[in-house]
Protein backbone atom coordinates (compact mmCIF):
# COMPACT_ATOMS: atom_id res chain seq x y z
CA UNK A 1 0.00 0.00 0.00
CA UNK A 2 1.50 3.45 -1.08
CA UNK A 3 2.82 5.67 1.88
CA UNK A 4 -0.22 8.15 1.16
CA UNK A 5 -2.77 5.63 1.54
CA UNK A 6 -1.86 4.39 4.42
CA UNK A 7 -1.46 7.99 6.18
CA UNK A 8 -4.75 9.03 4.82
CA UNK A 9 -6.59 5.41 6.89
CA UNK A 10 -4.66 6.92 10.03
CA UNK A 11 -5.07 10.65 10.17
CA UNK A 12 -7.36 12.45 12.40
CA UNK A 13 -10.69 12.23 10.94
CA UNK A 14 -10.77 16.43 11.15
CA UNK A 15 -7.94 17.70 9.80
CA UNK A 16 -7.08 20.74 11.70
CA UNK A 17 -6.54 23.85 9.57
CA UNK A 18 -6.49 27.03 11.94
CA UNK A 19 -3.97 27.21 14.52
CA UNK A 20 -6.17 26.44 17.79
CA UNK A 21 -7.04 23.45 16.20
CA UNK A 22 -3.84 22.39 15.51
CA UNK A 23 -2.96 22.80 18.95
CA UNK A 24 -5.77 20.61 20.36
CA UNK A 25 -4.69 17.67 18.28
CA UNK A 26 -1.00 18.40 19.68
CA UNK A 27 -2.38 18.46 23.35
CA UNK A 28 -4.32 14.94 22.28
CA UNK A 29 -1.55 13.40 21.18
CA UNK A 30 0.96 14.71 23.91
CA UNK A 31 -1.45 13.48 26.81
CA UNK A 32 -2.01 10.26 25.03
CA UNK A 33 2.04 9.50 24.66
CA UNK A 34 1.94 9.95 28.41
CA UNK A 35 -0.61 8.10 29.05
CA UNK A 36 0.81 5.32 26.94
CA UNK A 37 4.03 5.51 28.39
CA UNK A 38 2.52 5.05 31.97
CA UNK A 39 0.66 2.26 31.52
CA UNK A 40 0.81 1.21 27.92
CA UNK A 41 -2.10 1.50 25.31
CA UNK A 42 -3.73 -1.61 26.44
CA UNK A 43 -5.17 0.97 28.93
CA UNK A 44 -5.83 4.09 26.94
CA UNK A 45 -9.06 5.17 27.53
CA UNK A 46 -10.61 7.76 25.50
CA UNK A 47 -12.22 9.97 28.26
CA UNK A 48 -9.18 9.82 29.92
CA UNK A 49 -7.27 11.63 27.25
CA UNK A 50 -10.17 14.35 27.29
CA UNK A 51 -9.96 15.05 30.75
CA UNK A 52 -6.45 15.13 30.52
CA UNK A 53 -6.31 17.06 27.34
CA UNK A 54 -9.13 19.31 28.77
CA UNK A 55 -11.94 19.36 26.12
CA UNK A 56 -15.02 17.24 25.87
CA UNK A 57 -15.73 13.80 24.82
CA UNK A 58 -17.49 14.59 22.09
CA UNK A 59 -14.18 16.94 20.63
CA UNK A 60 -11.72 14.44 21.09
CA UNK A 61 -14.30 12.73 18.53
CA UNK A 62 -13.99 14.79 16.01
CA UNK A 63 -10.49 14.01 15.39
CA UNK A 64 -10.23 10.63 16.80
CA UNK A 65 -13.52 7.92 16.28
CA UNK A 66 -11.19 5.27 19.10
CA UNK A 67 -8.09 4.86 20.87
CA UNK A 68 -6.65 2.85 17.59
CA UNK A 69 -6.92 5.48 15.65
CA UNK A 70 -4.39 7.67 18.49
CA UNK A 71 -2.42 5.63 18.20
CA UNK A 72 -2.09 5.43 14.69
CA UNK A 73 -1.57 9.03 14.24
CA UNK A 74 1.35 8.52 16.70
CA UNK A 75 2.86 5.48 14.92
CA UNK A 76 2.78 7.85 11.66
CA UNK A 77 4.59 10.78 13.91
CA UNK A 78 7.11 8.26 14.85
CA UNK A 79 7.73 6.67 11.35
CA UNK A 80 7.71 10.18 9.45
CA UNK A 81 10.71 11.06 12.35
CA UNK A 82 12.46 8.20 11.50
CA UNK A 83 12.14 8.41 7.72
CA UNK A 84 13.54 11.98 8.28
CA UNK A 85 16.90 9.99 10.29
CA UNK A 86 17.15 7.61 7.45
CA UNK A 87 17.32 10.01 4.90
CA UNK A 88 19.44 12.14 6.51
CA UNK A 89 22.17 9.64 7.33
CA UNK A 90 21.95 7.77 3.28
CA UNK A 91 21.28 10.93 1.18
CA UNK A 92 25.17 11.78 1.71
CA UNK A 93 26.78 8.01 0.60
CA UNK A 94 28.37 7.70 -2.15
CA UNK A 95 31.17 4.62 -1.11
CA UNK A 96 31.16 1.36 0.16
CA UNK A 97 33.11 2.92 3.20
CA UNK A 98 30.45 5.55 3.78
CA UNK A 99 27.22 2.96 3.45
CA UNK A 100 28.83 0.94 5.90
CA UNK A 101 29.10 4.01 8.56
CA UNK A 102 26.42 5.04 7.63
CA UNK A 103 23.90 2.12 8.19
CA UNK A 104 26.25 1.12 11.55
CA UNK A 105 25.21 4.42 12.72
CA UNK A 106 21.62 4.07 11.47
CA UNK A 107 20.89 0.44 13.29
CA UNK A 108 22.45 1.61 16.55
CA UNK A 109 20.37 4.67 16.87
CA UNK A 110 17.30 2.72 16.34
CA UNK A 111 17.99 0.56 18.69
CA UNK A 112 18.34 3.29 21.25
CA UNK A 113 15.28 5.17 19.65
CA UNK A 114 13.31 2.02 20.59
CA UNK A 115 14.99 1.71 24.39
CA UNK A 116 14.31 5.01 24.92
CA UNK A 117 11.25 5.62 23.79
CA UNK A 118 8.46 3.03 25.39
CA UNK A 119 5.54 4.55 23.44
CA UNK A 120 6.96 3.67 19.86
CA UNK A 121 7.73 0.31 21.48
CA UNK A 122 3.99 -0.07 22.78
CA UNK A 123 2.58 1.35 19.33
CA UNK A 124 4.32 -0.95 17.14
CA UNK A 125 3.84 -3.64 18.78
CA UNK A 126 0.22 -3.71 17.92
CA UNK A 127 0.88 -3.98 14.17
CA UNK A 128 -0.11 -7.59 14.02
CA UNK A 129 -3.26 -7.33 15.38
CA UNK A 130 -3.90 -3.81 13.55
CA UNK A 131 -4.32 -3.89 9.37
CA UNK A 132 -4.05 -0.70 9.54
CA UNK A 133 -1.11 0.12 11.65
CA UNK A 134 0.47 -2.51 9.50
CA UNK A 135 0.13 -1.52 6.26
CA UNK A 136 1.48 2.14 7.48
CA UNK A 137 4.87 -0.14 8.60
CA UNK A 138 4.96 -1.97 5.47
CA UNK A 139 4.61 1.59 3.44
CA UNK A 140 7.40 3.11 5.81
CA UNK A 141 9.59 0.33 5.31
CA UNK A 142 9.32 0.56 1.33
CA UNK A 143 10.11 4.40 1.20
CA UNK A 144 13.04 3.79 4.05
CA UNK A 145 14.49 0.36 2.12
CA UNK A 146 14.20 2.65 -1.01
CA UNK A 147 16.62 5.00 0.44
CA UNK A 148 18.65 1.89 1.57
CA UNK A 149 18.58 0.66 -2.25
CA UNK A 150 19.57 3.98 -3.35
CA UNK A 151 22.42 4.73 -1.09
CA UNK A 152 23.97 0.93 -1.84
CA UNK A 153 23.39 1.86 -5.91
CA UNK A 154 25.34 4.96 -5.24
CA UNK A 155 28.31 2.88 -3.32
CA UNK A 156 28.57 0.16 -6.15
CA UNK A 157 28.52 2.26 -9.09
CA UNK A 158 25.39 0.61 -10.23
CA UNK A 159 23.13 2.67 -12.79
CA UNK A 160 20.15 1.83 -10.66
CA UNK A 161 18.67 0.49 -7.73
CA UNK A 162 16.27 -1.97 -9.31
CA UNK A 163 18.98 -4.76 -8.37
CA UNK A 164 19.29 -4.00 -4.74
CA UNK A 165 15.47 -2.81 -4.13
CA UNK A 166 14.15 -7.02 -3.12
CA UNK A 167 17.20 -7.07 -0.71
CA UNK A 168 16.84 -3.44 0.74
CA UNK A 169 12.93 -3.41 1.33
CA UNK A 170 13.65 -7.40 3.23
CA UNK A 171 16.40 -5.89 5.39
CA UNK A 172 14.68 -3.08 6.21
CA UNK A 173 11.38 -5.19 7.24
CA UNK A 174 13.56 -7.64 9.13
CA UNK A 175 15.05 -4.55 10.71
CA UNK A 176 12.20 -3.61 12.40
CA UNK A 177 11.28 -7.09 14.15
CA UNK A 178 14.81 -7.16 15.29
CA UNK A 179 14.09 -4.48 16.93
CA UNK A 180 10.82 -5.39 18.89
CA UNK A 181 12.67 -9.00 19.79
CA UNK A 182 15.62 -7.08 20.65
CA UNK A 183 13.40 -4.46 23.27
CA UNK A 184 10.95 -7.76 24.74
CA UNK A 185 14.45 -9.20 26.55
CA UNK A 186 17.36 -8.01 28.51
CA UNK A 187 19.32 -4.68 27.36
CA UNK A 188 22.57 -6.82 27.14
CA UNK A 189 20.73 -10.16 25.01
CA UNK A 190 19.15 -6.68 23.50
CA UNK A 191 22.39 -5.63 22.33
CA UNK A 192 23.72 -9.01 21.03
CA UNK A 193 20.57 -9.19 19.07
CA UNK A 194 20.92 -6.21 17.43
CA UNK A 195 24.65 -6.46 16.49
CA UNK A 196 24.29 -10.13 15.14
CA UNK A 197 21.32 -8.19 12.78
CA UNK A 198 23.89 -5.82 11.44
CA UNK A 199 26.68 -8.16 10.98
CA UNK A 200 24.11 -10.36 8.93
CA UNK A 201 22.61 -7.57 7.36
CA UNK A 202 25.58 -5.48 6.30
CA UNK A 203 27.47 -8.88 4.61
CA UNK A 204 24.50 -8.40 2.07
CA UNK A 205 24.53 -4.46 1.90
CA UNK A 206 28.36 -4.50 0.83
CA UNK A 207 28.85 -7.39 -1.26
CA UNK A 208 24.96 -8.18 -2.90
CA UNK A 209 24.41 -11.11 -4.47
CA UNK A 210 27.90 -12.78 -3.03
CA UNK A 211 27.37 -16.19 -1.03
Amino acid sequence: MPLEKARAEVLPRRAPVQQRSRERLDRILAVATELIGARGSDQLKMGEVAEQAGISIGSLYQYFPDKSAIIRSLAERYGAECRNCVEAALTPVSSVAALEAAYGLLIDDYYQLYRAEPVMRDVWSGTQADKQLAALELAESRICGGMLADAMARAHGAADASAYAATAFTIWQLGEATMRLAVSVDEKEGAAIVAAFRRMTLREILTPGQV
